[in-house]
């Protein structure tokens, strides 16, 4: 069995309009470095494409200008 953890950053999405407990300048702050959605289908296929031998463990995707 293969088991891949993908943690990805600030990712263009709804996500932006809905989320709470923090104020709205901070999360539209947050996003606006966001990468596209599509780029982390990318990386997911990639893992899905790997050989039966290939253990892809994790996948850190950020945008280059988001900070942490």
């Amino acid at each position: 069995m293969r088991v891949t953890s993908i943690a990805p950053g600030a990712v263009e999405s709804d996500l932006k309009f809905s989320t709470s407990g923090t104020s709205q300048a901070a999360v539209m702050d947050f996003y606006k470095a966001a990468i596209p959605a599509e780029t982390i289908a990318r990386a997911v296929a990639f893992v899905i494409e790997q050989p039966d031998d290939v253990d892809i463990n994790e996948i850190v995707l950020r945008p280059t200008a988001q900070e942490f």
